[in-house]
């Protein structure tokens, strides 16, 4: 497993998270190996997956709300490189432009409420001049 695990608080109640196998919250259905968890989870449902193969964290802790929030925003993103109108690469250089981060910056996962509706706006015009349904 390659990288350390990292320290990060809950934003929801401000516990620390803990490094966990996948199980421990989606039982047999784990599909990832780890997730950070809220010391508090289950009463706190905040958690976030790693990255396969490290323990590094794909964005922050999200409750359910904004972790299906999230999905919604993957699967409005995905569809430019998945409908051909940019590459993958392209996509996160255009997103990193659109809220003036870095490439490095421009992960959905680290989006709270507000970037996330701007990112799906964003795309579902993108998807619209060029003639696609959202």
């Amino acid at each position: 497993m390659k990288s350390k695990r990292k320290v990060m608080k809950c934003p929801y109640c401000g516990h620390t998270a803990v490094l966990r196998d996948a199980s421990y919250v989606y039982g047999e259905k784990a599909i990832e190996e780890h997730l950070y968890v809220c010391s508090r989870y289950p009463e706190c449902n905040a958690y976030v997956g790693v990255h396969k193969g490290t323990l590094i964290p794909k964005g922050t802790l999200a409750n359910d709300d904004l972790r299906h929030k999230r999905i919604e925003a993957h699967k409005a993103f995905s569809k430019l490189w998945d409908e051909g109108i940019m590459s993958k690469k392209q996509a996160y250089h255009w997103l990193g432009y659109l809220f003036g981060l870095s490439f490095d910056q421009a992960h959905i996962g680290h989006f709270l409420e507000y970037r996330r509706d701007e990112l799906i706006r964003a795309c579902k015009k993108v998807l619209l001049n060029n003639r696609i349904a959202c």
